[in-house]
């Protein structure tokens, strides 16, 4: 038992001194934060959403003309699994990114009118709303 706790300690502490197992791989989002890549765009349109005939390779397809499409993603519905009526784009760079914006916006995909803009920071699941103090009572004055 001594011996199982001892090999524990050492594999927590290495954990803790080095995360990445492999030093001359980098782990992923090292890779993304030190060249500074992703730009990633939404995709959509205000009513009814984008073509049921749009695909992610379609879509892929149509933004590549404007730099290199790192991924194309339609979001589904899970429960009848069709798509949601927007998308993402994600370009290699800030100024592929950009060109895509100007030239995209307001152009005809599958005989919609597409919008196009920079998608928003994703909120994580676990963050604590903003705790504030119970209400003070009214005073009769």
């Amino acid at each position: 038992m001594s011996a199982l706790r001892w090999i524990s300690s050492r594999l927590s502490l290495n954990t803790l001194r080095n995360p990445n197992p492999n030093p001359k791989l980098p782990l992923p989002y090292q890779l993304v934060s030190s060249r500074g890549i992703v730009s990633k765009l939404f995709v959509g349109v205000s009513m009814p959403g984008l073509s049921f005939y749009t695909t992610e390779e379609s879509l892929s397809e149509a933004f590549s003309q404007y730099g290199q499409v790192i991924e194309a993603k339609i979001i589904m519905d899970r429960v009848s699994d069709r798509s949601k009526g927007f998308g993402f784009i994600t370009f290699a760079s800030q100024e592929e990114a950009d060109r895509a914006v100007s030239e995209m916006n307001g152009k005809i995909l599958n005989g919609r009118t597409v919008y196009v803009d920079y998608a928003k920071a994703k909120v994580p699941h676990d963050a604590l709303p903003i705790a504030r103090p119970p209400p003070q009572p009214l005073s009769d004055k």
